[in-house]
């Protein structure tokens, strides 16, 4: 087995999808497998209790924010170059659950994100506002954040990663050359440039190469497969969060991002 898929327990790594969460998960001996789950709480019902997991989604909201976001975009960010763009600004805890609901109609999308950006000004300095990529994966943000302050076993199993931090480590601590996408579209060779970099860390190039389930996008598969990588990491005691060690939100949530 190659040793950076050995833990000595099941690992996965999660980004979320479409369809709700993509999952690269490894059980001990088995090879990697890939599931689409409609909520976080079902890929951890797959899963052993003490399972580490690492999930492309910001974990630990602050109460007030500076410039850059949470501190942990603020330090990744420079280590990546051309990819840097890729990391958003998450804003305070009260921006992120200003508008908590399902929304009916894209007219009221919009107005809950000019209401989550106005808090946001309200909660940081220098004021700044919310992005629309930003707004659009706080429903995850929040499903994640209940699920951890509800149980705090998981705090310390299931840790934050960004896939262009995790590629970066994977790289050598060189950022990625190519984007994944460009103009919303995904890039092939960007794809290749990643998929290639998988590979050489022990994920079958076959299974990289099978097209992502329904539900999720192609990238979304790769930076699950990222994700499981640095739960591997994790699981070792190999990792390392930026800041390092993490911050903790108000609920005693840890606010670093791990690589």
């Amino acid at each position: 087995m190659h040793l950076a898929l050995t833990a000595s327990v099941d690992i996965a790594g999660v980004d979320g999808c479409k369809a709700g969460w993509i999952a690269v998960v490894k059980r001990r001996a088995a090879p990697p497998a890939v599931r689409v789950c409609a909520t976080f709480g079902e890929i951890l019902a797959g899963l052993a209790e003490d399972a580490v997991v690492a999930v492309d989604m910001p974990i630990g909201l602050p109460a007030f924010t500076g410039h850059g976001g949470r501190g942990p975009e603020v330090l990744v960010r420079r280590l990546l170059g051309a990819r840097q763009s890729s990391v958003f600004s998450i804003p305070s805890r009260q921006a992120v659950y200003a508008a908590d609901e399902e929304f009916s109609t894209v007219e009221r999308w919009y107005e809950a994100h000019r209401i989550a950006s106005a808090v946001a000004r309200q909660t940081s300095d220098p004021p700044r506002g919310v992005s629309i990529q930003a707004f659009g994966i706080f429903s995850k943000i929040r499903e994640l954040d209940r699920l951890l302050r509800e149980r705090p076993e998981l705090r310390e199993l299931v840790v934050e990663s960004h896939p262009e931090v995790a590629f970066w480590r994977l790289n050598s601590e060189r950022a990625m050359t190519l984007p994944k996408k460009v103009k919303g579209s995904v890039n092939p060779a960007g794809m290749a440039e990643r998929r290639a970099l998988l590979a050489t860390h022990g994920i079958d190039s076959v299974f990289l190469d099978a097209p992502p389930p329904r539900g999720a996008g192609e990238d979304d598969f790769l930076d699950a497969a990222a994700m499981l990588l640095i739960a591997a990491r994790r699981a070792r005691g190999e990792a390392r969060s930026f800041p390092g060690p993490p911050d903790r939100d108000e609920f005693g949530l840890p606010i670093g991002i791990w690589a």
